[in-house]
């Protein structure tokens, strides 16, 4: 379509159908996701945030970190963190220099979940795309790094 060409009845312009569709993907891709997950006993949320600790190795990070790795960011990564130590799933250590830091680590059980986790995510993420070649998924790779880099 060109982009002189009117959007579709519903919306008052092609960028709000475009933008629209993206938040309403993304909310898509996210409840099919949960799907995997939550029957293991965590958020899609909580997820991620053991994915960033185990990235993290076994120095861990700080909090605040976390939070700023996150795919949503969201002022709730303490409650997160809370939750994710009271199952076990990570450990708390406070920073000697700065008592108001606190680094996070995943511990052996989080390790242990996630391990359970990566075969079942990783053949969702083949599927959650499997409409696209591979051709297609470089481009919308490419769109999605830009529309994302013009917004922050």
């Amino acid at each position: 379509m060109a982009t002189d060409e009117k959007p579709s009845q519903n919306f008052r312009s092609r960028e709000q159908e475009a933008t629209l569709g993206l938040l309403r993907t993304a909310d898509a891709v996210k409840r099919s996701l949960a799907q995997v997950i939550e029957p293991h006993g965590i958020t899609p949320q909580q997820y991620n945030v053991l994915r960033i600790l185990r990235g993290a190795g076994s120095d861990g990070i700080p909090t605040l970190t976390i939070g700023e790795r996150m795919i949503e960011q969201t002022p709730g990564v303490t409650r997160l963190v809370d939750r994710l130590e009271r199952k076990g799933l990570v450990a708390r250590t406070p920073c000697p220099k700065d008592r108001r830091r606190v680094f996070c680590r995943i511990t052996a059980k989080g390790l242990d979940l996630l391990k359970e986790l990566d075969d079942p995510v990783n053949r969702w993420d083949s599927h959650a795309v499997s409409v696209l070649p591979p051709s297609e998924l470089d481009t919308l790779v490419d769109l999605l790094d830009r529309v994302r880099a013009s917004n922050y």
